[in-house]
Formats: C-alpha cells, sequence, structure tokens
C-alpha cells in the first residue's frame, strides 16, 4: 500500500501527516485524480493511540495507510509537550464533510457504510442538500456482528462494487473498520476509503456534536460523555487513561 504523504512523522506508537484540513482533502483529490486503488485515510484520537499500544495488526494498518491525520485537541497539546507540534486537529467529524464538498464539485461518487439502519440513508438525504451537485450512489447499514457472517460480507463486496463509488466512507467504529477494509481490500475497487467513526450519525442529526467552542478546547470528549454515558464512561474514563503512560514511554525513549 503506497504511503502518499511526504510529511509524515513519528508521533508516540505511530506515524502522522503533518498536515492542514485543505492539504489533506488537496491529497484526498490527488488519490483519486491518480486512480488510485484502495488508498485508506485514518484520523488516530486518544482512543486509537491507546488500542495501537497494544494491537500490532492496527498498527500495521495504521503505518500503511494513505493519510493519517490527527484527530483530538488533546492529540495536538502532546505533540506540542514532545517538541514535535503537529500543525492542526483534521478530525474524521470534520474532514468527512470537506471531502463531501470537494466530491460535489469534482462529481465523485460517494458510498457510506455504517450507521444504524436508515441513518446512512438520512446522513446521505441531509450531505446531497447540504452540497448541491453531491453524488452518494449507495449506503448500506451492515447488522451487528457482520465480519463473522460470510454470506453478509459478501453482500457488502457486491452492493459496494455495483456502486462503483471512488469515496468509501466507513462508519463502523474502531478497530472494526479498519480492519474490515485492510483485511478484504482486495474485494473492493475504491479510490480512497474514509474512516470516520461516527460521523455518519453527525451528519444525519441523530447524535449531535459538540459546539464549536468545546471542541477548539478540547472537551469535546466531556460533551460525548454527557450524552452517551453508559457507552462513553468506560472508555474515556477508564481506558483512554493509559495515554498518559504512553505519552511518558515515549517521551523517555526520545
Amino acid at each position: 500500500m503506497e504511503v502518499y504523504m511526504k510529511n509524515r512523522m513519528e508521533f508516540l506508537n505511530t506515524r502522522i501527516d503533518n498536515v492542514t484540513m485543505s492539504e489533506a482533502v488537496d491529497e484526498i483529490e490527488h488519490m483519486v485524480a491518480d486512480d488510485c486503488v484502495n488508498q485508506y485515510v485514518v484520523t488516530p484520537n486518544v482512543d486509537h493511540i491507546v488500542k495501537l499500544e497494544k494491537d500490532e495488526h492496527l498498527r500495521e494498518i495504521y503505518e500503511e495507510a494513505a493519510l493519517s491525520t490527527t484527530d483530538g485537541q488533546t492529540l495536538i497539546w502532546i505533540s506540542r509537550w514532545l517538541k514535535t507540534p503537529i500543525v492542526e486537529r483534521v478530525s474524521g467529524s470534520d474532514l468527512f464533510p470537506e471531502v463531501c464538498e470537494r466530491a460535489a464539485q469534482k462529481g465523485w461518487r460517494v458510498f457510506l457504510l455504517g450507521a444504524a439502519e436508515g441513518v446512512a440513508a438520512r446522513a446521505a438525504q441531509n450531505l446531497e442538500e447540504k452540497y448541491p451537485g453531491l453524488q452518494i450512489v449507495g449506503v448500506y447499514s451492515p447488522p451487528y456482528g457482520f465480519e463473522y457472517d460470510e454470506e453478509e460480507m459478501e453482500q457488502i463486496f457486491q452492493v459496494v462494487g455495483k456502486a462503483r463509488p471512488q469515496i468509501l466512507v466507513l462508519g463502523l467504529g474502531t478497530p472494526k473498520a479498519e480492519k474490515f477494509f485492510y483485511d478484504h481490500r482486495d474485494r473492493f475497487h475504491v479510490s480512497v476509503a474514509l474512516h470516520v467513526g461516527g460521523s455518519i450519525d453527525f451528519e444525519a442529526g441523530v447524535i449531535p456534536r459538540a459546539p464549536r467552542w468545546m471542541r477548539r478546547t478540547g472537551l469535546e470528549w466531556l460533551y460525548r460523555l454527557m450524552k452517551e454515558p453508559k457507552r462513553l464512561a468506560r472508555r474515556y474514563l477508564v481506558e483512554d487513561m493509559a495515554i498518559w503512560g504512553i505519552c511518558w514511554k515515549y517521551r523517555k525513549k526520545r
């Protein structure tokens, strides 16, 4: 898998492309224009960094990504503390609509894979209204546990293949989405796959995003925790606390 960016830097237990939002969208445009096949974009956040520390397969996937951008103000602050400053936060939830806007301008075909039944269709409708000319050529919401069902997997490959998208947007959660695409990428024929987490839910309006001031000040996690405490409490308040030990570990290595 080709690594597209030229300004990739080591950051904690992975590699990051130190780019602005506009540069990230431009790079995706280059991949589409160059008729690339099955390149993919990841957007590591604190939770991903914690998972990468113990998951070698996921770490391999992130290292081979064509584009890897920083999702989360906390990681921006950590990069400054490590004296390897990352220029800008480029989250999946912000990158996704920017790519849709560029897709509308360039006539790219987009497919949404993920979210609950009916949610991707609602997101598609909202995005097409927001960006006139956007071609969302298909949506599909696989059931829970689809990765263990060969018939369901085959259905996904056929539905996406028939739609012939250039941009495949995956909202299946980490690490499921990344491993699913990477392990079965020979069954797809898209230019770029975007791993965007819960962005399809945001665009559908079923989960509200934090106000901009909370995103800028690194408090988006708190807003999401208040909205979904049962699902996110353990992740944010227990599991993700491992980030500080990881920071210390890699600071000492440097």
